[in-house]
């Protein structure tokens, strides 16, 4: 006989049927088929939900149920302050991602930029960015620097 994979089967003896409760007296565990008598636990589909704490409100509902919300869209820029450009570069120099970049003012060139006005600015700078708060602005131009405002810098 030869030897076929539909023909395989387990050792005598193995494998055991489980025992089918809930079916009798006759199945060997009595009447109730240790369910015990009568209650939750003894129907069908008797069990606590998850998260029950026996009549008590539950976690789950006590806690807040949103946390605000997120807008998919939103731009998130880098800022760089003014005072930052005044200790890092020099007289006339052209501040842009990559020059921001590296002197390690943004962490990324992906992200855009806003040039925002703390600190104070003595030096003249051409300024690449995508955006800048008023304060910066005059700041610039106070110190007779130049500022180009891109979509992409």
């Amino acid at each position: 006989m030869t030897l076929k994979i539909n023909t395989i089967k387990p050792k005598y003896g193995s494998r055991k049927t489980t025992k089918r409760w809930g079916r009798g007296g006759g199945s060997g565990k009595g009447n109730f088929s240790t369910h015990g008598c009568k209650g939750q636990k003894a129907r069908s589909g008797g069990c606590k939900a998850p998260g029950f704490e026996g009549g008590q409100t539950p976690l789950y509902l006590r806690m807040p149920k949103l946390g605000g919300f997120r807008n998919p869209r939103r731009i998130e820029h880098k800022e760089v302050n003014v005072g930052d450009l005044n200790t890092n570069f020099k007289d006339g120099e052209v501040v842009n991602k990559e020059s921001l970049f590296h002197k390690n003012l943004i962490k990324d060139l992906e992200t855009p930029v806003k040039i925002l006005g703390n600190g104070e600015l003595s030096i003249s700078l051409t300024i690449h960015a995508e955006k800048a708060s008023k304060s910066a602005i005059e700041k610039i131009e106070k110190a007779k620097g130049k500022l180009v405002i891109s979509p992409k810098a």
